[in-house]
Order: structure tokens, then C-alpha cells, then sequence
């Protein structure tokens, strides 16, 4: 039986797109001194383009975005400062996530996250989506020493609910780094559609979050039903 739900953050409960161009638009505004040379939807677009999904580090990023814009006055290191401090102000969640995750509680399903990404970075975005109350476990890969798809991080997951990996579903976005990661140390999987990417292994799909709710009871049911 399904005892935890365990979700990834990035693309699963923040939509991470978004909440990324809401705040593009407000550093694009904010130094329009040192930025405004560049049209905005071409800052946007480009930065979207180097971030990959989140995968390469800001460092880098804004690095790249100097160099090609020949941005003057203002050095990578303060942008980077800029999006650490102020990225969380912007995060927008996907739709029904608060009645999801009250859904699940109300059934007495114990819930957690396990997350890449640098600690205090990823709990203030989690705080900013007012959620981190519903969560027994929280595991960013920077303060855990690992990351996805590494098992060892799900492992510790469990390992802290106290349950067997049958007893679990994870739910995310990337086809190796949650939905196969997940499943090779026996958990079942539930892809979080993303245009990005396909998934054709996963033990389920989603593209609402109210829709998790009853994924889970099909996989109770058909547990039930394979004991008889």
C-alpha cells in the first residue's frame, strides 16, 4: 500500500518557467541602467536558453549573458547576488497545489521532497510557496551531500519515513532523474508532463496535480486486488 508521496520541486510544485520570466522581467526593470540597451524578450529568451531547465548554475549564465550583450557597470557576481536573493519573491506554484496537498493528508499520506539544487536557495522558494508545513521530509542535494538520480538520496528519504520503497510513489518531471531514479530502487514513478521531455515508462501521468490523488488510489486498489 501507498504509505508517502514524495515530489520533486522544480516543475512539479513550482512551475519553474514562470516563475523564471516573472523574475527575468522584474532584473530586466530593476537594472534597466545597465540592461537597458538589451531588448527585453531577447534577455529573456537567451537567459532561458542558457539556464537549461535550471541544470547550469547562474555563475555561469550570467557570465555568458555579459559576455554576449557586452553588459558594462555591473559585474556577473551582482546579478547572480540579484536572482539568489530575490528569485523566491517570484515563484509561482503549479495550479491546485495547497487543495493537493490537503487532499493527501486528509488521507493520512505522509508526504516529502527531494530536490537538486542549493540548499538555502531551494527551502526559501519552498517557503515561498507557504508549503514546507505539509512536508515530514525535506532533502535538497546540497545539504545532503548527494543528488538525483544518485538512489542513495531516495534512500535517505525513506530511510527517514521509515518505509519500504513499495510503500512509496515519487512524482516529477525528468524522465532519468525522477522517473527512472525512483524506479530502480522499486518505487513506483509518476511523470509530471513536461513539453520538454518524454516518459514512456513511468507507472503514471499527470498533467494537474489533482490528479495525483487518485492515481494513488488506483495503485492501492489494485494492490487490494492482487492479494485476493
Amino acid at each position: 500500500m501507498i504509505r508517502a508521496v514524495i515530489f520533486d520541486l522544480d516543475g512539479t510544485l513550482l512551475d519553474r518557467d514562470r516563475s523564471l520570466e516573472a523574475f527575468i522581467d522584474e532584473q530586466h526593470n530593476c537594472l534597466a541602467e545597465h540592461l537597458q540597451h538589451i531588448p527585453k524578450d531577447q534577455f529573456a529568451k537567451r537567459f532561458i536558453e542558457l539556464d537549461a531547465k535550471g541544470y547550469v548554475w547562474k555563475d555561469r549564465v550570467y557570465q555568458q549573458l555579459i559576455e554576449e550583450f557586452e553588459i558594462k557597470g555591473i559585474g556577473w557576481e551582482t546579478l547572480l547576488d540579484d536572482y539568489v536573493k530575490n528569485f523566491h519573491v517570484h515563484c509561482i506554484p503549479f495550479p491546485n497545489l495547497l487543495s493537493m496537498l490537503e487532499d493527501l493528508a486528509g488521507k493520512s499520506i505522509r508526504l516529502g521532497i527531494i530536490t537538486n539544487g542549493r540548499g538555502q536557495f531551494q527551502l526559501d522558494n519552498i517557503l515561498a510557496l507557504g508549503i514546507q508545513e505539509y512536508f515530514e521530509e525535506i532533502l535538497i542535494s546540497e545539504w545532503e551531500g548527494v543528488s538525483k538520480p544518485d538512489p542513495a538520496i531516495f534512500q535517505k528519504a525513506l530511510a527517514r519515513l521509515g518505509i519500504s520503497p513499495d510503500e512509496a510513489v515519487y512524482i516529477g518531471d525528468h524522465p532519468q532523474n525522477d522517473i527512472q531514479a525512483a524506479q530502480a530502487i522499486g518505487m513506483k514513478a509518476i511523470w509530471k508532463k513536461d513539453p520538454h521531455w518524454s516518459c514512456l515508462d513511468a507507472d503514471g501521468e499527470i498533467e494537474d496535480l489533482n490528479e495525483i490523488g487518485r492515481l494513488v488510489g488506483q495503485f492501492n486498489t489494485q494492490e487490494l486486488k492482487a492479494q485476493l
